[in-house]
C-alpha cells in the first residue's frame, strides 16, 4: 500500500469512528481553549476528522490524486518518514494562524485535512503549473485554478460568514510551496520558465 493510501485509510477510519462517538470527535477537534490547557494534540488530530461524508470525500479524493504524485516526487529525496512528516506538518502549520487569532474564542472549532491537502495540491501546481485539473468535470489549467482558489479563499476568509476555515487552505498551500522551494531552490526558476512557456510557443 502506498503512503498516501495509508493516510487516507487512517483518516477515513478515524472520521467514521468520530461520527459514531461524539466524545471522540470532541476530544480530537481543534478547540482553542483545549490547546491552551495543554491539549496540544488538537493541533494535529483535527486533521483526521471531518464534518460529514462530502467533506471527507472531497479531501480524500483530492489527496489521492495529488498526494500520489507528490509521494513519488518526495519519497526519493526525503524518504517515507519525511513524506509523512511533510503531510502532518501541513495540518499543524495550516491551523497555527487560526490558533493565534482565535486562541481565546471558546466557540471556535475547526476540523478536516484541508490544510495538508492544500499543501499537496500547491506543491503539485509548482511542479506542473499548466497541467489540466478537472474542476466539476471542467478542465482548468492548474495555475488558473490556483489563482482563483487563492483569491476566493482570501475573500471568503475576510468575509468570515461560513464554517469553512479558508485561512487553513491558504497557509497549507503556502507550506507546500515553501517546502518544495526549500528542498529544491531551482524550482522557482523552473516554475517561472514553465509559466512563460505558453507565451513563447
Amino acid at each position: 500500500m502506498s503512503i498516501t493510501l495509508g493516510i487516507i485509510a487512517i483518516t477515513v477510519v478515524i472520521s467514521l469512528l468520530a461520527w459514531q462517538q461524539p466524545r471522540l470527535l470532541d476530544a480530537l477537534i481543534y478547540w482553542p481553549p483545549g490547546v491552551g490547557r495543554g491539549q496540544w494534540w488538537r493541533l494535529l488530530s483535527h486533521g483526521f476528522i471531518h464534518a460529514d461524508g462530502a467533506h471527507l470525500l472531497f479531501n480524500m479524493v483530492t489527496l489521492y490524486f495529488f498526494g500520489s504524485v507528490m509521494e513519488q516526487v518526495l519519497t526519493p529525496p526525503i524518504g517515507t518518514i519525511g513524506f509523512v512528516l511533510f503531510y502532518l506538518a501541513g495540518i499543524v502549520i495550516a491551523i497555527l494562524p487560526s490558533h493565534f487569532r482565535h486562541r481565546r474564542d471558546t466557540c471556535y472549532r475547526s476540523l478536516g485535512a484541508s490544510g495538508a491537502v492544500s499543501a499537496m495540491l500547491f506543491a503539485y501546481i509548482l511542479l506542473q503549473p499548466w497541467a489540466m485539473l478537472l474542476v466539476f468535470v471542467v478542465p482548468v489549467p492548474a495555475i488558473v485554478f490556483a489563482a482563483v482558489y487563492v483569491a476566493y479563499s482570501i475573500w471568503a476568509a475576510r468575509r468570515g460568514q461560513s464554517n469553512i476555515n479558508h485561512a487553513a487552505h491558504l497557509w497549507g498551500g503556502a507550506w507546500g510551496i515553501a517546502f518544495m522551494v526549500w528542498l529544491e531552490p531551482r524550482l522557482v526558476q523552473r516554475f517561472l520558465s514553465e509559466l512563460l512557456a505558453p507565451l513563447t510557443q
